[in-house]
């Protein structure tokens, strides 16, 4: 898992594995740049990102953006890898397998280096390592069940009849641009699905997570995937992602952020097809006759794991208000046994955000929205890149807090009455990603799932929970396509329809 490194950034030349192993035991800076062709190459680039620890701010690595023509030589090699080497089915199903194989074999030292690139709590991490072994192994599965059909076809007047027959085929070179806050994951359900469909690969991860992203690189070459199947960029998408959008021999791109930039992707890539799984405010219902210790248990977890830095985090809670005397009672009580604090630590439940900034921007959006009326009933407190778990009521419907992604350990609980209403309230939103239900009515139920807005709907469950094997996507400006292995090699592949005339066989 060695990856060759040259400090001297105005060199493209590569050294051993050994060099770069004393390089490391020097406490020299751990430099990436790009994966290009089965080698870690260091661009000529002057330009360089150092990135910190979100905890105790150490310097994880630096990052040298590659120039354009660089760039233009690695999007080449995806290119020509496509169109001149093949892998089987069989190949692409073992070579997935085997990567699912070695990070469940390394999975804590692997959940160590995420917690150090994002600040993740290592329980938060290990879970997130489980959940990619099963994003890889589900995707080696699905390899085998990639299929069309067949089917008579109706026979046109004066006409014999004809057979029909689907087939699916790589669209080519796949980009996959990943986020900060679930950088194994969030890659794994791009990239498995991109291989496992016969595409190429370019992966750029998040500047903040590139450590995490060349760690993923290593592992699938170790598993065997053969060079120029996934190349890899780092930088800022200002620079490097602009430079993937505007050329058109990138097929399909997969991403995994904000609005504002899934917007920006959707009107750059023209008519390449995209995947984009975008911003929320997930909703989150607790009706009269829920179970309140299972809907409070499971909410505040849904609230705060992750520091909130999750796109289906609970941001709004709809409580009827027969109950919701008690539920905040008891939301509160089980919010203030949260330990805050060093990521590191097991017993850490939130630690910090992805950097002071954010930080700070939570605290500015609970001071507007207490001057709009809101009132803080815990938290609100802010110290360094740290924001404790923060229980807002009454918050206006305009405010930031309720309208746009808070993308932070910040909750809003609010009162209704009646299924109208909260039907009102909920679907009052610009976004429609996932939404949670507490009722044990399956009429209930089965009623408002139908009626919200949103492309996925938990009944006793909270919003944040997402089945990785299934569809997963939304609505509205929570984005386009969907996720889960199987479907996402469908979003992945062009569906071909071949008919056969019988008759001259």
């Amino acid at each position: 898992m060695e990856k060759l490194m040259n400090m001297n950034v105005n060199s493209k030349s590569m050294v051993s594995a050994n060099e770069a192993k004393v390089e490391k035991e020097m406490n020299i800076d751990n430099v990436i740049s790009m994966y290009k062709n089965g080698e870690w190459i260091i661009s000529a680039n002057d330009a360089r990102l150092d990135i910190y620890n979100p905890w105790n701010k150490e310097k994880l690595a630096t990052l040298i953006e590659p120039t354009f023509t660089e760039m233009k030589q690695l999007i080449k090699n995806s290119v020509e890898t496509f169109h001149t080497n093949k892998l089987s089915l069989n190949e692409r199903s073992e070579i997935l397998a085997m990567t699912a194989t070695l990070l469940k074999e390394r999975r804590k030292e692997i959940a160590v280096i995420i917690v150090e690139d994002c600040g993740k709590t290592i329980k938060d991490a290990e879970a997130e390592v489980n959940r990619a072994i099963d994003t890889f192994q589900s995707s080696s599965e699905e390899v085998k069940r990639m299929y069309g059909y067949t089917e008579s076809l109706m026979p046109s007047a004066g006409s014999d009849s004809s057979l029909g027959i689907t087939i699916r085929e790589p669209v080519g070179v796949v980009c996959a641009i990943t986020p900060f806050n679930f950088p194994l994951n969030l890659a794994a359900h791009k990239i498995a699905p991109a291989l496992a469909a016969g595409n190429t690969v370019i992966f750029k991860p998040s500047e903040q997570t590139t450590r995490t992203g060349e760690l993923l690189v290593n592992l699938l070459a170790e598993a065997g995937l053969p060079k120029g199947f996934l190349n890899m960029v780092v930088g800022t998408g200002k620079n490097v992602g602009d430079i993937l959008l505007e050329d058109e021999r990138i097929n399909f791109y997969s991403f995994t952020g904000s609005a504002k930039v899934g917007l920006h992707i959707k009107n750059k890539s023209g008519f390449r097809r995209v995947a984009l799984e975008l911003g929320s405010n997930a909703p989150n219902v607790v009706h009269f006759d829920a179970d309140i210790k299972l809907a409070a248990e499971t909410l505040v977890k849904a609230a705060f794991a992750c520091a909130g830095q999750v796109c289906i985090s609970a941001q709004r809670i709809y409580v009827h208000s027969d109950i919701a005397q008690t539920f905040i009672e008891s939301f509160v009580a089980l919010t203030k046994k949260l330990q805050v604090g060093d990521p590191q630590l097991p017993t850490t439940d939130v630690g910090p955000l992805i950097n002071r900034s954010q930080a700070e921007r939570m605290e500015e959006w609970v001071k507007e929205a207490v001057s709009d009326g809101a009132e803080i009933i815990y938290g609100g407190k802010r110290t360094g890149s740290l924001y404790d778990p923060t229980i807002l009521i009454n918050a206006d419907s305009l405010s930031k807090v309720m309208c746009e992604e808070i993308f932070g350990p910040i909750v809003n609980i609010q009162v209704y009455n009646d299924l109208n209403q909260l039907i009102e309230m909920v679907n009052n939103s610009k976004y429609g990603l996932q939404a949670g239900v507490f009722t044990s009515n399956i009429h209930t139920a089965i009623s408002l799932a139908k009626r919200f807005k949103v492309g996925g709907v938990n009944i006793n469950n909270a919003s944040i929970s997402r089945a990785d094997s299934m569809p997963y996507g939304g609505i509205k400006q929570s984005g386009i396509g969907k996720e889960g292995p199987r479907f996402a090699m469908e979003e992945m592949t062009e569906l071909k329809v071949i008919t056969l005339n019988t008759k001259g066989i």
